[in-house]
């Protein structure tokens, strides 16, 4: 976390990335090809930027060091989240009302017994990973170039990746006007707001500004109802919506640019760096659940395979 403050004390948005084409850009693991899902793209596009990587390769301790890889002295490990369902225990009979019948169920109006459901729920255990800039040994440069040759096979062309992108981003249903000289997300009348398309240097700069824009309109109180009240500039409680607003937005943006392969590349206002420096160092706890909202409107702008878990 300290890291993390010097960074936005110094002026640097760290989550920003590129997306390049030279390395397949997802953050995979280094033996396995598996790519990091869920909010750990965030989390590792941090740790790329603060040890100055450009290799989006991963892995632990313990399997780099069954093929003879080690982390480099004074090496640091990134902290990525991998999810673990819990059940509250196999199904069972509730104790009885009745005692006296000798019963371990739950007495419906009729008198039968019922059986009550178990409950799960999710937990998620922090897991430590090394980029591949951090490890050394014999066999790294060979893996390295694998994990490459292997990521550039399934990477898409840039107008299939924009394409599909832009698909996405058109279905949201919240209606968007283009003109002006500022992206903005209008709670009120629930509307985008996006400067003329020819104003953007790229295609995917223009990409990156909408979903940062998308990801605030999943805020909208029918949706995932976030509070949305607060304002640049403002002081106190409306001062720390902004920005906590902002750094979901921020967040949201690097994930789903993570999934629509267009990277988040647009240029941040200072002022979001002051307010994001506050907001953590008043409660570094507000990270993981910044996260934790972002996924949730990454999730239901453009949702994740269900069949692949975090890793």
């Amino acid at each position: 976390m300290a890291s993390l403050i010097t960074l936005l004390e110094a002026g640097t948005s760290p989550w920003r990335r590129e997306w390049d084409a030279a390395s397949g850009s997802h953050h995979v693991n280094l033996l396995s090809g598996r790519r990091y899902r869920g909010a750990n793209p965030a989390l590792l596009t941090l740790g790329m930027h603060l040890r100055g990587s450009a290799l989006p390769y991963w892995c632990g301790f313990a399997e780099a060091k069954a093929l003879g890889i080690f982390p480099r002295k004074g090496s640091k490990a990134v902290h990525v989240l991998r999810p673990q369902v819990h059940q509250g225990g196999e199904s069972r009979l509730a104790e009885s009302s009745s005692a006296a019948e000798g019963g371990q169920g739950l007495a419906s109006a009729d008198g039968q017994q019922s059986v009550q459901p178990c409950r799960s729920w999710v937990s998620y255990r922090p897991v430590a990973l090394f980029n591949a800039v951090d490890l050394e040994g014999e066999a790294l440069e060979a893996l390295i170039q694998k994990r490459r040759q292997a990521e550039g096979a399934v990477l898409r062309p840039e107008p299939e990746r924009l394409g599909a992108a832009d698909a996405v981003l058109s279905s949201w249903p919240v209606p968007v006007s283009f003109g002006g000289d500022r992206a903005c997300y209008l709670p009120v009348p629930d509307r985008i707001q996006l400067p003329d398309r020819a104003t953007f240097h790229s295609a995917g700069a223009l990409y990156a500004t909408w979903a940062h824009e998308v990801i605030h309109s999943t805020g909208h109180s029918s949706r995932l109802a976030r509070d949305l009240s607060g304002g640049m500039g403002e002081g106190g409680d409306g001062g720390r919506a902004y920005a906590r607003e902002e750094l979901v937005a921020e967040l949201g943006a690097v994930l789903l640019g993570d999934r629509l392969e267009i990277g988040s590349a647009i240029a941040n206002h200072a002022a979001y760096l002051g307010h994001w420096v506050e907001l953590l160092k008043e409660s570094p706890q507000v990270l993981l659940q910044v996260l934790s909202d972002a996924r949730k409107a990454t999730d239901l702008i453009c949702p994740e395979d269900p069949e692949a878990a975090d890793s």
